[in-house]
């Protein structure tokens, strides 16, 4: 007699693995959360570092490939993060996943965001401090830094709506780019899969809420504390950046970036995802 072999169970979808994801993350110690997410914090404060360099003394060449070489540059942030299992906040809300499917409660998912959020913003404080005390304003004879004091100044030129939107777009791009990353167990082509998606929102000025708590935070210290011989050195006045301040960032652009990268991540991108997995389960049941 021929015995029929058993069938291998069906693999688990990409949303079914997004909910795993996010419920690991919703269930881990509150000590163990803070410490990854204050490496991811950092993990991001470094790649815009180095964004800053690979874009300063770029103003002759083409606008457009000067962004895609940020942006490429600034992927080793959540390739770090991904690679090396630390928490984000803009990916961390794909929890909502959790939430919907009733295995944490409302105040469960809330802890761990705003744990998240507060280590990301201890390790982006980190490096910024680092970066202030090792002087990396002053490279090429004091570009790096006026390069910097650009980058948060426009950044806190969107009106309010603005920033919500641009926060909204960023987050679709870097949760669908971590959602990539469930079809592969393998670390060079989940960090392959990262690069696009993250060049995409840095290269078109899509806005990131962990990002800015170091980029914008850096105008604000090179504004407030550079000496006058380093804006004499670049012939321009520090008054011109008298906007960079921690109560116009965070009202005008903290705020609406986040809420955005909420809404971008974890309502369209995880809820919508979901949305479309019940609706199958559902014609799944009346086919049968």
């Amino acid at each position: 007699m021929t015995i029929s072999p058993v069938p291998s169970p069906p693999e688990p979808s990409l949303c079914v693995l997004a909910e795993q994801y996010g419920y690991a993350k919703v269930v881990k110690s509150a000590s163990q959360s803070l410490g990854l997410s204050i490496f991811a914090g950092a993990f991001i404060a470094l790649a815009f570092v180095f964004y800053i360099t690979v874009t300063t003394g770029a103003e002759g060449a083409p606008w457009g490939l000067v962004r895609l070489t940020g942006g490429l540059a600034f992927s080793l942030g959540l390739v770090l993060v991904v690679i090396c299992g630390a928490e984000l906040f803009t990916s961390t809300v794909l929890s909502t996943l959790t939430y919907v499917h009733k295995r944490v409660t409302a105040k469960q998912l809330l802890l761990c965001w705003a744990r998240v959020y507060v280590g990301n913003l201890f390790g982006a404080s980190l490096i910024l401090l680092l970066v202030w005390v090792g002087g990396m304003h002053q490279l090429d004879h004091g570009q790096w830094g006026l390069n910097a004091l650009n980058i948060a100044q426009h950044k806190l030129e969107h009106t309010w709506w603005q920033a919500f939107a641009l926060g909204i777009l960023c987050n679709m791009l870097v949760c669908l780019g971590v959602w990539m990353t469930f079809a592969s167990k393998e670390a060079l082509a989940r960090a392959t899969l990262l690069m696009l998606p993250v060049a995409m929102f840095v290269s078109s000025g899509f806005e990131h809420s962990i990002a800015n708590l170091f980029m914008v935070p850096l105008g604000i210290v090179i504004s407030e504390f550079a000496p006058a011989a380093f804006f004499d050195g670049l012939g321009i006045s520090a008054m011109s950046y008298q906007d960079l301040t921690f109560a116009n960032f965070i009202i005008n652009n903290l705020i609406p970036v986040t809420l955005g990268n909420i809404v971008g991540g974890g309502v369209i991108v995880a809820l919508g995802y979901w949305v479309i997995e019940q609706q199958s389960k559902l014609l799944q049941i009346k086919g049968h």
